[in-house]
């Protein structure tokens, strides 16, 4: 049998982290027909709740149970609405490594929710799993992403020329990392956002063999252009120390485990 990652949820200081749920269909349409997301990821567009409902169905618990990795429903503690998805993939059990890629909805972003999330994933998997490296991969544009990385203590590892394929505006309109959307730059003002990060799988034609959307020829046809991307690693290590374990911008908190 497979190894896998258990069903479970992890809370940190604002946000519960859980499997996805059919009741997640409607929010999740929303998240990924935002304009970010598509210029910054492979995901279906339009991405319908059809889409949002055969992944909390079928995808996101075969994803999990052939132990390719996780998917897992970002919510809010206070008001239980999603803010994002975060996802697993390409996971090595002999290495214990894995790869994480993320997306925040469009009216989350700027909250610092998509650090605080990777970093308890982060946490989780050091800690509880045994996992021995994380890796975030982020397209060269991709500033908000990259600062994402930077927050949780990862290490740029290098730069993987023409690895990634952008939609729209030859990938000036947004920051993204290929997998995760949606924090905004530090300097970037609310009323001018145009990055995010994205959620998709590596392959450009669509979602990844680990799961997701494979697009027919009915695909509507997008501006597309090859991008770099920045490798990001992060080990057991590199939070060591309490302030990198649990920083000050994360309110000091670790995830706890709610199984």
């Amino acid at each position: 049998m497979a190894a896998s990652f258990p069903e479970t949820a992890i809370s940190t200081e604002r946000l519960l982290l859980r499997p996805l749920a059919e009741d997640d269909a409607p929010g999740l349409a929303a998240m990924m027909a935002d304009e970010l997301v598509l210029a910054w990821t492979d995901q279906p567009h339009p991405f319908t709740e059809a889409h949002a409902l055969d992944l909390a169905r079928t995808l996101a618990p075969a994803h999990r149970a052939t132990g390719r990795g996780i998917v897992l429903a970002v919510t809010e503690h206070l008001t239980q609405r999603l803010v994002g998805l975060v996802e697993l993939r390409h996971t090595d059990w002999r290495l214990r490594s894995t790869e994480i890629s993320f997306v925040t909805a469009a009216w989350a972003r700027g909250e610092g929710y998509a650090p605080e999330a990777v970093l308890g994933v982060a946490q989780w998997l050091f800690e509880d799993r045994g996992f021995l490296r994380l890796e975030l991969r982020t397209a060269a544009g991709n500033t908000a992403a990259q600062q994402v990385a930077q927050k949780i203590g990862g290490i740029s590892e290098g730069v993987l020329r023409s690895a990634w394929i952008v939609r729209g505006e030859s990938g000036e309109s947004g920051d993204s990392v290929p997998g995760a959307a949606g924090e905004r730059p530090d300097h970037e003002p609310s009323g001018h956002d145009r990055r995010g990060h994205g959620f998709s799988g590596h392959d450009p034609s669509g979602y990844d063999p680990s799961g997701y959307y494979r697009p027919g020829h009915d695909r509507p046809a997008v501006g597309e252009s090859r991008s770099d991307l920045i490798l990001w690693s992060l080990l057991p290590e590199d939070l060591e120390t309490p302030e990198a374990a649990a920083p000050a911008w994360a309110g000091g908190h670790r995830y706890v485990l709610r199984d």
